[in-house]
């Protein structure tokens, strides 16, 4: 039986911590989450660009995102410090960092 790519990959955002461990913020793929539809990896440039696209989606940015300028740097703050989005009540996105290959060293 396939253990998914999540379950598998999925490196450690509980929430609070977000991406605050150094070896995370190296990585250059994500497992992205969507209500409807199956897991997904992405690289880092597309997991930006589908972060705001999520972010348009959002009647405003959320309160500790707003008075950042515009959804490119709201999408940067949002994979730099955390894992999941909320669109409406009850319905959330989530990203993962994960790695592909084994670290080299």
């Amino acid at each position: 039986m396939a253990t998914s790519a999540a379950a598998l990959a999925r490196m450690g955002c509980n929430g609070d911590a977000g991406m605050s461990d150094p070896l995370l913020r190296e990585l250059d793929h994500y497992v992205v989450l969507e209500p409807v539809g199956a897991e997904r990896i992405l690289t880092a440039a597309e997991t930006l660009a589908w972060l705001e696209r999520q972010l348009q989606t959002l009647p405003e940015p959320p309160a500790d995102l707003a008075g950042l300028p515009g959804a490119a740097a709201q999408a940067e703050r949002l994979l730099e410090t955390a894992c999941q989005l909320e669109l409406e009540p009850g319905r959330t996105v989530q990203w993962f960092a994960v790695r592909l290959e084994p670290p080299s060293g």
